[in-house]
Parts: structure tokens; C-alpha cells; sequence
């Protein structure tokens, strides 16, 4: 095709002949997309959600509550009284274990993405924020006049939700629906009443005041994770080999706790959030850069996701302590769940009354006390049937072989075995057993009894 004149400029030739084809290769390999600039603000966001719905479940389906004035203690269906202390104790220690075991795994996720306190000082410092942009567009008085307004908006919302909170956690110790009648009667007698009075000034003075302050100065669990960890830990670490950061200083911005990540990833108010990852990607991804600050496996260690390790190595079982840790909590899960479900639903307990060693009747019959207690710990109403073996001729006197217990129901009572003349029980001390028997459990009791010597008779 011929080349033509430019109409606007005669002295220009533009030439139509159309272009060979070419390869252009870039000077460069492409860098890839950046990952999601909000996907640990996002997933924060998420847990932090749930892990509220867990925090109102919890006693109110008494899933695990104290229940001090009952003295109960609620675990996941399971309704412990404080005579199996032991196992409330057991309870207690293998949540706790667990919470360690992930501080030497996963660093400080539990402060960054379960603590309540954490939780709700972020939600208060998001709502006072919202409510103040709010204002601040649709308000149109002065300066004065908008503050004031989102400051009594704040205070009265986070009033609000410090009744609330203070009421959830209240019914992790007192029984929901009594600690509500409490609450519409104002009380302020009651141990109940003036514990959730005071629960809700100290969380109203946290939302307002204290927030994350609370973290660097009164919680002692930010440096208990500082023992805990070791070379292998998850951490957030900066790492900028090539010196491409531009300064924008975002991810110290962003930082709830005000620090500055890049000083060093073992800094006692680092929460290890990732919001500062965050907040690098989002700059650096812009300039069709990776970000500089990652979750890494130690302070030498690979970025979490990357490097051709195992499937549990990536889950952070890494050396030998850590694969120690965990089968001392699957013996712990696994002592925890034997003996709850070795519990019985009917706790039986006969004891002998020796104050006086036996009591003689009008006709030579022998009588010895015993004192019975019987505790209904499940659910359903149940009858505790009673028998005597090894001491042929005796008898209950004064007692039914069989007593009914209704759920939550403690019975104590006393009641004799008698063995008269024809009984022919022998002098002195006689051992026999006495078998409690409710629904397909049976408890054996080892008992003796005593009669006179045949002198004394």
C-alpha cells in the first residue's frame, strides 16, 4: 500500500504499509498480582464476629457457665457439681494448655484474633469513628456543636452495649433468666446485682479510656507468649532485603497498638494482627510491588505459604517439642473425655453413723445407722433401688428400697439396718454389701455391721 501525505501537514508522510509481525519481550518479568489488600483485616473481621456469637452462646446454652449459687459448673452438655472439682479443675487446665500450646505455635493470634478485649476496643474505637464521620456529613452545625453530638452519641451507645456485655459475661456465673429479673429490678443489693453494676462501670470506663492500653499495661499474657515462643513461632516480621520501601510510614498508621513494625517483630505491644501487612500490600501493590511485611515461621524462617515444606510443617508442627505439646493434649482431650464419660448420672454415696456402734431393741433386735446421700446430676427424674447381700435375714427398717431423686435434686437421709433373733447374724463385726442400683448403673458399697457379743446380749 502506496505511503500518503499529511492533509494538516503537507511536509509529513505517514506511511500505510502495514507493521511486520513482532514479539515485543518485556525488559522485565511481570510481577504478579499483589494479594488482596484487606484479606487479614477481613478475616479479623470474621473471626472476631464469631467469636462474639460464641461469647453470647455460651451461657445461654450453657455450654460452659459457672453457676455459683447452684455450684455447677456447665461444659458442653455436661453439668458438673463442685463435689467432682477434680474434673471442673481437669476442664480448666486442658483450655488453658490449649492456649498455650497456641501462643508457642501461632505467636500472639489469640491477642489479635480472640481476645474479647481486643475484640470490643476495636468495635469501640470503629463505632466512635463511624458515628463521628456520620456527623461530621450530614450535621450541619459548627465545629463545637458536631463534637459534642458524636460524643454523646458514642457515650450513650457504648452505655448501652456495656449493660449488655456486663449482663453476658454475669451469666457465665449466674443463672441468665434469675440475673435478668435482677436487672429489671435495678438490683444493687445481691452479690449478682452489684457484680454486674460494677462489671458495666469498668467496661464503660474500657470502651471510653482504657482500651488497647490495657494490652501493654495491665495484661500479663503478652509477656507470658514472649517465653513461650521460640525460633519457629509464627510472628509478623519486615523484611526489605532489597531496600524498596518508599517511607509511607501506612503501616505504622494503621497499627492500633502505635508501633512500628519494621523495629522489630518482638515488640511487646505487637498483637501480630497483620493489619500492617495489610496496609503494605495495599501501597506497594499499586507500584507493582510484593509487600514487605509478612507472616514468617521465625525470625530466619520461610513466609507463611511458601517454601516446599510438609503439610504439618505448614501447619507449624516443626520439631520434636512442638509434636511433645501436642500428644500431651491429646492425653489431656483424651484423660478429660474418659472421665466424663465415666461419670455417673446419679451420684450415691452410704456412709455408717457410729456415733453409737448399734442399738439393741426392746426384744434383742440389732440395729445399725447409715446415712444415705443421693444426688441427681442428670436431666431426667430417677429412682435408686437399694439391696442387702452377705447379711441373710436383715432388713431395711424405716427406709423404701427405692427413693426418687428429681433432676438437680440433692436427698440426704438416714435409715437402719435391722437383723432380728432369727436373724442368727453372728457376735461382733459382720461385713456385707450394699447395692445401689439406678437405671443400668450399680454402685457396690463395702459396709460392716455390728452386733453385741453374746455375752452382752
Amino acid at each position: 500500500m502506496p505511503a500518503t501525505e499529511s492533509k494538516s501537514n503537507p511536509n509529513v508522510t505517514i506511511s500505510t504499509k502495514p507493521l511486520p509481525n513482532c514479539v515485543c519481550k518485556p525488559d522485565r518479568k511481570p510481577v504478579g498480582p499483589p494479594p488482596r489488600s484487606d484479606a487479614y483485616h477481613r478475616l479479623r473481621k470474621f473471626i472476631h464476629l464469631f467469636c462474639v456469637a460464641v461469647f453470647f452462646a455460651l451461657p445461654f446454652a450453657n455450654l460452659m457457665r459457672f453457676d455459683i449459687l447452684h455450684q455447677r459448673f456447665f461444659f458442653f452438655g455436661y453439668e458438673l457439681w463442685i463435689s467432682e472439682f477434680s474434673i471442673v479443675f481437669f476442664s480448666l487446665m486442658f483450655l488453658m494448655f490449649i492456649v498455650a500450646a497456641m501462643a508457642m505455635f501461632y505467636g500472639r493470634v489469640y491477642c489479635g484474633y480472640l481476645c474479647p478485649q481486643m475484640i470490643f476496643s476495636e468495635a469501640s474505637l470503629t463505632l466512635e469513628s463511624k458515628i463521628t464521620r456520620t456527623v461530621n456529613k450530614y450535621v450541619r452545625w459548627s465545629a463545637t456543636g458536631r463534637r459534642w453530638l458524636s460524643r454523646i452519641l458514642f457515650y450513650s451507645i457504648a452505655a448501652l452495649a456495656s449493660v449488655v456485655l456486663a449482663f453476658v459475661f454475669i451469666s457465665y456465673f449466674v443463672e441468665p433468666r434469675d440475673l435478668f429479673h435482677r436487672l429489671l429490678q435495678l438490683d444493687v443489693r445481691t452479690a449478682g446485682g452489684l457484680a454486674g453494676a460494677a462489671t458495666t462501670l469498668l467496661t464503660l470506663l474500657d470502651f471510653l479510656f482504657l482500651r488497647q492500653r490495657f494490652c501493654t499495661t495491665v495484661c500479663p499474657y503478652g509477656y507470658l507468649q514472649g517465653m513461650l515462643g521460640d525460633g519457629d513461632t509464627l510472628i509478623v516480621q519486615y523484611r526489605d532485603e532489597n531496600r524498596e520501601c518508599i517511607e509511607c510510614k501506612k503501616c505504622v498508621r494503621i497499627c492500633h497498638m502505635g508501633i512500628d513494625i519494621r523495629t522489630s517483630p518482638y515488640q511487646i505491644e505487637c498483637i501480630h494482627c497483620g493489619e500492617c501487612i495489610d496496609a503494605c500490600v495495599d501501597v506497594l501493590g499499586r507500584l507493582g510491588k510484593q509487600g514487605l511485611i509478612h507472616y514468617v515461621w521465625g525470625e530466619q524462617g520461610e513466609k507463611l505459604g511458601t517454601g516446599g515444606k510438609s503439610w504439618y510443617q505448614k501447619l507449624g508442627i516443626r520439631n520434636g517439642k512442638r509434636v511433645v505439646v501436642l500428644l500431651i493434649i491429646l492425653c489431656y482431650g483424651a484423660g478429660l473425655f474418659t472421665a466424663l464419660s465415666m461419670r455417673q448420672s446419679v451420684l450415691v454415696r452410704i456412709a455408717p453413723v457410729r456415733t453409737a456402734m448399734y442399738r439393741l431393741g426392746p426384744d434383742g433386735t440389732v440395729y445399725n445407722r447409715f446415712r444415705l446421700q443421693l444426688a441427681n446430676r442428670g436431666h431426667v427424674q430417677a429412682i435408686a433401688q437399694f439391696s442387702i447381700e452377705g447379711l441373710p435375714g436383715t432388713a431395711f427398717s424405716g427406709f423404701e428400697n427405692a427413693v426418687v431423686v428429681n433432676p438437680g435434686e440433692t436427698v440426704q437421709q438416714e435409715f437402719e439396718i435391722v437383723a432380728p433373733i432369727s436373724a442368727h447374724v453372728p457376735a461382733g463385726v459382720n461385713h456385707f454389701r450394699l447395692i445401689a442400683t439406678v437405671g443400668n448403673e450399680k454402685d457396690v458399697f463395702e459396709e460392716t455391721f455390728i452386733t453385741p457379743s453374746q455375752d452382752s446380749r
